[in-house]
């Protein structure tokens, strides 16, 4: 691309996700720092267009930041010639339409995902995107945080053997709205708005067992709305349509074609005991790791202790203490902000960004399957996606 300033519009950024992570601590942060450093050591700036239904809203976050453009008007940003790429944080709802009218009007898109309600819609998408010949990029946030990082590279250096399964633990408390306000938007939990955890977390679970494991080859799940009435934003009751928990056991293949287990528990309604809100443990032959949002432990088999049971004895050992800390080994910056970059930096060369609509389209499917699965009471296999 000629230009050296890349004008994106910025859509849902009035949202918690849209606001605080990637207009707060990755856009304004890219900005302010002269832009992205290209591979040729050049720089190319950005120029956010802050998107909203809420003008009140859309004016002070403009203010707020410094940021001369914003709109209500989402077509007619759309239809800009000069705005280069359409960023969507929207409700999910609203999502597929203007990813469409976006590609269509020549747009490079970056978005939130899920990035449809259904399957079909998702495929489409990534038809279109395709098609357009434009630069599709989707949120894998996970994948770049600091802990997930040091994750995969224990998987690339070997250091498991042979991977025999996968455990997660993802959640916490989300008060109902009554006593104390819920940390949460009350369209989180009503089917009829697009929530439910199983179509929230799936698309996350499904991209996080891709990159550090293998492709997802079944899922059985079980959903539950453990908490079946909160409160609005305006102290009104309603009742939770959605589900609030997901528990979910998936099999993966991988890339050695061996299987793995993975189990993953989602839910809203439980209370944290572990030291970070979602943590993974890998455990392999040779060795085992335990990954969180930040940091990563790891046991090797020559360091494992070899316990006995024995349940008329109090434990006398410090299992926690028998890990080691994987290091970074480099400067892991903000998650969101590094896709950012990365994204821009495809924009400008002209090239696919590795996360794109069709491994999106893989999230809704699995997230489609397991609310089948919970409905049916089996176990579901996944076929592949094609174009």
């Amino acid at each position: 691309m000629a230009s050296t300033v890349l004008r994106i519009a910025m859509n849902g950024i009035t949202g918690r996700m849209g606001y605080r992570q990637h207009l707060l601590r990755s856009i304004v942060p890219i900005r302010d720092a002269g832009g992205v450093e290209l591979t040729d050591g050049t720089r190319v700036q950005v120029e956010p267009i802050l998107v909203g239904r809420n003008e009140a809203k859309i004016r002070e976050i403009a203010e707020q930041h410094g940021i001369e453009h914003w709109t209500t008007d989402a077509d007619a940003v759309i239809a800009d010639p000069s705005v280069d790429i359409y960023f969507d944080a929207q409700v999910t709802s609203r999502r597929a339409a203007a990813l469409t009218a976006a590609m269509k009007a020549g747009k490079h898109i970056y978005t939130e995902k899920p990035t449809a309600e259904t399957l079909d819609e998702a495929i489409e998408l990534a038809r279109l995107a395709r098609d357009t010949g434009i630069t599709a990029g989707v949120v894998h946030d996970k994948l770049y945080l600091p802990g997930l990082v040091k994750l995969r590279r224990l998987v690339d250096e070997g250091f498991f053997g042979r991977i025999l399964s996968l455990r997660g633990e993802f959640g916490y408390w989300v008060f109902e709205g009554e006593v104390q306000a819920a940390q949460r938007p009350s369209w989180n939990y009503r089917k009829e708005d697009g929530g439910g955890m199983t179509v929230d977390m799936f698309c996350h679970w499904n991209y996080v067992l891709e990159g550090i494991l293998g492709d997802v080859k079944s899922v059985v799940a079980k959903t539950a709305t453990h908490i079946p009435t909160r409160w609005d934003e305006q102290g009104n009751a309603y009742d939770a349509t959605a589900d609030d928990a997901s528990y979910g056991i998936f099999e993966v293949e991988t890339p050695a074609g061996d299987p793995v287990v993975a189990q993953i528990n989602s839910s809203w309604a439980v209370r944290v005991y572990r030291d970070e809100l979602v943590e993974f443990q890998v455990d392999g032959t040779h060795g085992s790791a335990v990954a969180g949002l930040n940091k990563c432990v790891a046991q090797q088999r020559a360091h494992t202790p070899k316990p006995v049971w024995n349940p008329d004895l109090p434990v006398t050992e410090s299992f926690r203490d028998q890990w080691l800390e994987v290091p970074a080994n480099g400067d892991l910056d903000n998650g969101f902000k590094l896709q950012w970059e990365e994204f821009l930096r495809d924009v400008v060369a002209g090239r696919e960004h590795r996360f794109g609509l069709l491994s999106a389209a893989r999230g809704v499917q699995l997230a489609e399957l397991g609310l089948q699965s919970s409905a049916e009471g089996r176990r579901l296999e996944i076929p592949a996606i094609s174009l």
